[in-house]
């Protein structure tokens, strides 16, 4: 059955695809080519939502991206979305949409309590109720995170897919309205590669609405089909429909994300639902149009009231009457073509109200030769109608417009076409920090200079008429060619059109009501957020004066639509307000996105397995088939812990410990970071970037390195080995690697391009197999005949060549458990082979594979640190105890910041070591230290756990702090408040607590 409110002809549907969906439960019907919004006033829907916090009526207000007021759910299960706009949303069959920010229903929402108490929530009172007193804020923050959003998150997985592409052009022209067309053409004549991209589902923009237009002698819609054509047919022009330019950033990037298959019922397999674009131009053409301003007047909020050129839109573009009896308030020119096309359309104009003194203007004459009644140097001062607008009051203006002179006359409505002007979209042009000037004549912002390779035309650069739009978009367009470096191969004239504006026009911010500013009705400013002229008021009288503090206090344009309506406004109140004029305010800070962009895009692909690569060590296999536990570090699958049967963690831990201080351990090292460093200066460089001497390290010589970053504090650790006069190998902590590689890439490209250095990851080259425990030396023997491994021929912290197992092989003296050990390196593919041969080879001596967790147990039992554990970003050598790894005599990364005054203080934390009073109480990690109990819940804290084990060869729990003047306190009782109302008692100690000497090491 036809929707009651669709027009029988017209519009850009298709009458023979009808569409059924489901709002709010309830069937509808609509035709192919409708958007949700269109369809829903077709079927006489205007309510569709709630405020935020007033929880007031809502209904649509625009027909495009500029939505405040009909946010919608879409969708069910995993697959729906929130806050999209019905406006944009394309009709499928069998799409689903609902209301959000309403409980129970659109229809009777409890929470409209909220508009009842208006006057006890106003702007920023959540700043000041939810201060005191303290002791409620865990109720406090329950109330809010309840009352806060709109929608509801998707509770499953994203069963879509996303992708993302790179492209590069010489000319990209984001719009395809009359400007960006006619840009696209002569850019695109001239040669160059070109990329038009355009938000709506068709190409054509305001176009689409205005089907009365001529351009170049024929129907403008002919002339958008014949553009089209043309442009489809050169080879060097792409066109991007359902696609959106969300963000400008730094030399000429662009991000864009296009819509693929939201518009379909059944969607392809092999298609992502959205595509994002990473684009970098030559050049960029912004013909992005302009946006409507709607006029701030009491209680103009109602479901009914509507932007009059989103009522044209829906007469001409869809075939749609959004209302039977209209009335059109508007301060300018414009409104009249909304006025004359409703009244065609077959929609009762009660009457056009006009703020101007005398209404005047070519449309305003076609107007009164119409028979349509207006009402000039009149407002409409008061608005009634629950869940739609049912009437308006409108009175007379006295002549300053701040006052209505008498009662006013009640007219009886169901749709309120206002116009206030219109808004250039200056948003991209104002991300990528270009220049916002004010236009006193047409009272909005336009594009002042460009800070990038870009340039902005038609409507989005103030130049209203259709004419100019079109001039000023082909000439752009033959500029940016030019720009980017084409030579014309073929020229042509721009289009020509009747170039009509919008003027004249009288610019009243503020319209009186029948009662003061905050008295009865509410003046909304911005719909989304429910703020109104007088929350604009009370911020400046409580002694904001920034726009950008006003607008946060406030929350003026902080919802999904950006402020696209209300940030004008809101300005010009402001300055109204101070007296001073609307530049003198200022704007707010226009950021990407331009319009919300789903998270999937930014994903693409990268999401479950494919989120972060699982790297496995050559050895992997065989840790699986040894029945190895796994922990993810970094990237890497180390195995955690190798349990036999029976075993629990702590058990398999203990007894891993226990072989590699009696026996001998074997662990898989191979996920160590390894950089390969070469180059004439490669000693210099090693010098500079870290904080002990290199110069002098001698071939086949290792030597522990601690790396800092400029502020001094502790950014890696790692052993560095000569190989050769100008060639090292840097070892780095496994989930490290990459940041100290582009650390080190930074400093070489950036701050020493004078050094011949060159360094390359070479940590999935080699596989390392690292034995440690008092038979070591013994094992290894067996399996090289090459390597002299007497104590004075490979002394601890030296390397050798030579085969293991006959495997080529280099093999380091270095420890990180403590004891007598050796990494051996080989290349990736011998690496299983080396791990069997080990493991035969080692059954004499009982060897034990270890993992991750036994290694932390033994390297804590000598004090040795995990960066990243034992530091966090705020922590130097000093603090550590290692000031003797930092040289009194060279320069370093860091160096300046770590000899500030305030690095040497006594009261800061250093790491310590902790023993609780009770051998068997193992300390949680993170754990916070006190001096002294309190009895109330705020306690002074000292310090932190950084580590704490089980140490069975210590035969207690042993645990490593960061303490203020933790070395001033050794002896010190301290104490650890659990979750649980415990407390465990401890003393502060040295951090060594396994053989201090180092006799094992060098054994």
């Amino acid at each position: 059955m036809p929707a009651r409110f669709r027009l029988t002809e017209g519009g850009r549907i298709d009458r023979s695809k009808p569409i059924s969906f489901t709002f709010n439960g309830k069937v509808y019907q609509g035709f192919e080519g409708d958007t949700l919004a269109s369809a829903l006033l077709a079927n006489g829907v205007h309510l569709v939502g709630r405020s935020f916090k007033y929880h007031r009526p809502r209904g649509i207000m625009s027909a495009g991206a500029e939505e405040a007021n009909a946010l919608i759910q879409v969708g069910e299960g995993a697959r729906t979305d929130p806050n999209l706009r019905a406006t944009q949303i394309e009709l499928v069959d069998g799409l689903k949409a609902s209301s959000q920010n309403c409980w129970p229903s659109v229809e009777f929402d409890v929470s409209i309590v909220n508009n009842l108490a208006s006057r006890l929530i106003p702007s920023g009172f959540y700043y000041k109720t939810f201060m005191w007193p303290a002791s409620l804020w865990m109720t406090y923050e329950k109330i809010i995170r309840n009352a806060a959003g709109l929608g509801k998150a998707p509770e499953g997985p994203d069963p879509d897919k996303y992708d993302k592409t790179f492209a590069h052009c010489d000319v990209l022209v984001t719009g395809a309205g009359p400007t960006g067309l006619a840009a696209a053409l002569s850019a695109g004549r001239s040669g160059a590669r070109v990329i038009l991209s355009e938000q709506d589902a068709t190409l054509g923009g305001s176009l689409l609405s205005e089907p009365d237009q001529q351009i170049d002698g024929q129907p403008a819609l002919e002339w958008v089909a014949a553009a089209r054509a043309e442009l489809e047919g050169l080879d060097n022009v792409r066109i991007l429909t359902r696609t959106q330019t969300y963000g400008y950033f730094d030399h000429n990037f662009i991000g864009l994300m296009e819509n693929l298959t939201d518009h379909l019922k059944d969607k392809p397999a092999n298609l992502p639902r959205h595509r994002l674009w990473k684009l970098r131009a030559k050049q960029v053409v912004i013909a992005t149009g302009a946006i409507e301003r709607p006029l701030v007047f009491s209680d103009n909020d109602r479901p009914g009231i509507m932007l009059a050129s989103a009522c044209r839109t829906y007469v001409n573009r869809y075939g749609v009457k959004p209302g039977s009896k209209a009335v059109v308030f508007t301060n300018n020119d414009g409104a009249y073509a909304a006025a004359l096309d409703m009244h065609k359309a077959g929609i009762h104009i009660a009457a056009v109200v006009d703020l101007r003194a005398y209404a005047e203007g070519p449309l305003t004459e076609k107007a009164r030769d119409a028979g349509l009644r207006i009402l000039d140097g009149h407002a409409i001062t008061a608005t009634a109608g629950d869940k739609r607008v049912k009437a308006v009051q409108v009175t007379r203006l006295s002549d300053d417009g701040e006052s209505a002179k008498a009662v006013g006359e009640h007219i009886e409505c169901d749709l309120v076409a206002v116009s206030g002007g219109w808004n250039p979209t200056v948003h991209l042009h104002s991300q990528s920090r270009g220049k916002i000037l004010f236009d006193e004549a047409h009272a909005c912002f336009v594009p002042g200079d460009s800070a990038q390779a870009s340039s902005t035309a038609g409507a989005c650069n103030g130049s209203f008429g259709l004419g100019a739009c079109l001039s000023e978009g082909y000439d752009a367009g033959l500029a940016a060619a030019k720009a980017a470096g084409i030579k014309s191969r073929k020229k042509g004239s721009a289009p020509q059109a009747e170039d009509r504006d919008f003027l004249p026009a009288r610019w009243l911010w503020l319209v009186p009501g029948d009662k003061p500013l905050g008295h009865g009705g509410k003046h909304f400013v911005d719909v989304q957020n429910d703020v109104t002229a007088a929350d604009l008021h009370l911020a400046l009288r409580e002694g904001y004066r920034s726009i950008e503090h006003v607008k946060r206090y406030t929350t003026t344009g902080m919802g999904t639509d950006q402020g696209k309506t209300s940030n004008v406004n809101a300005i010009a109140i402001v300055s109204q307000y101070f007296g001073c004029p609307i530049p003198d305010v200022g704007v707010t800070t226009f950021r990407p996105p331009y319009t919300p962009v789903t998270f999937g895009v930014f994903a693409g692909r990268d999401t479950g397995d494919l989120l972060d690569p699982a790297r496995k060590t050559p050895m992997h296999a065989l840790h699986e088939q040894a029945g190895a536990a796994f922990e993810d570090v970094g990237q890497w699958k180390r195995p955690w812990y190798f349990p036999h049967e029976g075993e629990d963690m702590h058990a398999a831990v203990n007894r891993e410990v226990r072989a590699c201080r009696d026996s001998l351990g074997v662990m898989d090292a191979s996920t160590l970071g390894k950089i390969d460093i070469q180059g004439k200066d490669a000693a210099e460089f090693l010098n500079r970037v870290y904080t002990n001497a290199w110069l002098k390290l001698k071939v086949g010589s290792c030597r522990y390195g601690l790396m800092l970053g400029e502020n001094g504090m502790v950014m890696d650790d790692g052993v560095t080995s000569r190989l050769g006069e100008n060639h090292f190998l840097m070892t780095t902590t496994s989930g490290n690697a990459a940041p100290v590689l582009a650390h080190l890439e930074e400093y070489l490209q950036t701050e020493w391009p004078e050094l011949e250095v060159y360094l390359t990851s070479v940590t999935e080259q080699f596989a390392t197999v690292s034995i440690a425990g008092p038979n070591a030396r013994k094992l290894l023997a067996e399996l090289t005949d090459d390597i002299d491994l007497s104590a004075d021929a490979f002394p601890f912290m030296t390397w050798r060549n030579g085969t293991v197992a006959g495997i080529p092989a280099r093999v380091f003296r270095i420890s990180f458990t403590g004891d007598l050990s050796y990494e051996i390196n080989v290349p990736a593919s011998y690496g299983a082979a080396l791990w069997q041969a080990v493991m035969t080879t080692g059954e004499k001596y009982a060897i034990t594979p270890y993992g991750t967790e036994a290694m932390h147990v033994l390297r804590a039992e000598k004090g040795f640190i995990i960066v990243g554990q034992d530091t966090d970003g705020s922590v130097t050598p000093i603090d550590l105890g290692m000031d003797w790894i930092v040289s009194k005599t060279k320069d370093f990364v860091g160096r300046r910041s770590l000899y500030r005054s305030d690095m040497d203080k006594p009261d800061r934390k250093q790491l310590v070591g902790l023993l609780t009073d009770s051998p068997d109480t193992v300390l949680p990690e993170g754990a916070q230290l006190v001096e002294k109990i309190e009895s109330g819940p705020t306690m002074a804290m000292v310090g932190h756990v950084t580590s704490s084990y089980h140490s069975p060869n210590c035969e207690r729990s042993i645990a490593m702090a960061l303490i203020k003047g933790g070395r001033a306190r050794m002896g010190q009782k301290l104490y650890s408040p659990q979750a649980d109302g415990k407390v465990i008692t401890c003393s502060v100690s040295d951090v060594v607590f396994y053989d201090k000497e180092g006799e094992r090491t060098r054994g």
